[in-house]
């Protein structure tokens, strides 16, 4: 994954996280949607990852024949 997108993951995650301890003492529903947000952020950088690891690999072995 290129510095840029790793970055923007990150950043989104720690946007969402920080938004989750924040509401924590306003609301319990803005706790939830921020804590799904947080997590699927998070989710997302992964599977963003190993989508584009993979097709590097795919590459590498077309190459390689």
């Amino acid at each position: 994954m290129s510095k840029p997108l790793s970055l923007f993951f990150a950043s989104l995650s720690i946007l969402f996280m920080s938004a989750t301890a924040i509401s924590i003492s306003h609301s319990g529903w803005l706790v939830l949607l921020f804590g799904l947000l947080s997590f699927f952020s998070v989710g997302a950088g992964f599977i963003t990852k190993a989508r584009l690891r993979r097709k590097n690999q795919e590459a590498k072995t077309k190459n390689n024949n």
